[in-house]
């Protein structure tokens, strides 16, 4: 495959995805925006923003909204209802995932740069190696609608401190402290970590930090959902997928 151009290399991609379009505001059937489900879910979608790796919006979202298959949106909620008896609730940080979502990170990785910034998120494997490595995939489960990044919030913390794109943040496996913030509870790495440590079951964190993790696989566990174990915040829910999809990511109507 990177024995290709890289024009090549996107049409062949193009090619073997299913696509499907939708206008502003029509989902697909199957398809919900998950604050129609539950509200109380907090949402920090990423890459409709400039706090992600590629520095900026990816190509398809046009908005920071959760969307997933109706049944991944139920146990989502079921997963919430039972955190916040414990004073924690769920953030989301990606959901479903356009097709050329996928297509603009195969491009970010074949362009010949790499900044400081989009180090902090890979600081030890040089970013065209992340197809091969298995940290991200041209061909992503998240377009199918059944496939998520997520973290764990404490409700009684203080959860005010804000990304500045202007800051020089440590890179992700850096304490807490240093890294930009994410408003929510320390994982050991901060989201989009490609590094061993952001391996579920990675040695070199804390005891609390693994706690932590167990914490949010057995509760996504009990309602289904699996975890990847080369990150610790991505999930997936086994049978809910099928085709991938590239309907752009549009605002929900209130």
């Amino acid at each position: 495959m990177w024995g290709l151009s890289l024009k090549t290399t996107l049409t062949a991609l193009l090619a073997a995805i299913t696509i499907s379009a939708a206008h502003a505001q029509s989902l697909p059937g199957g398809f919900v925006y998950l604050r129609d489900i539950d509200p109380t879910i907090i949402q920090d979608i990423r890459y409709a923003s400039a706090n992600n790796f590629v520095g900026r919006p990816l190509n398809g979202y046009g908005a920071g909204e959760c969307v997933v298959k109706r049944e991944v949106g139920m146990r989502l909620k079921a997963v919430q209802q039972e955190l916040a008896s414990q004073n924690l609730s769920l953030k989301m940080f990606d959901c479903y995932r356009p097709a050329r979502a996928s297509l603009d990170m195969v491009a970010w990785s074949q362009n010949g740069r790499e900044t400081a910034a989009e180090r902090r998120y890979n600081p030890k494997i040089p970013k065209t190696e992340l197809f091969r490595l298995g940290y991200i995939a041209s061909r992503s489960q998240h377009s199918t609608g059944a496939a998520l990044d997520l973290t764990l919030v404490d409700l009684k913390a203080d959860n005010s401190a804000k990304f500045d794109r202007s800051k020089a943040y440590a890179d992700c496996t850096a304490p807490v402290e240093a890294r930009p913030p994410e408003g929510s509870v320390d994982m050991g790495t901060g989201y989009d970590c490609t590094d061993v440590k952001g391996h579920t079951a990675a040695r070199s964190i804390t005891p609390e930090q693994r706690a932590w993790r167990k914490r949010l696989v057995a509760a996504m566990a009990r309602q289904g959902f699996v975890n990847y174990s080369k990150e610790w915040w991505h999930f997936s829910l086994p049978g809910a997928g099928g085709a991938a999809y590239d309907f752009p990511i549009q605002p929900r109507r209130n």
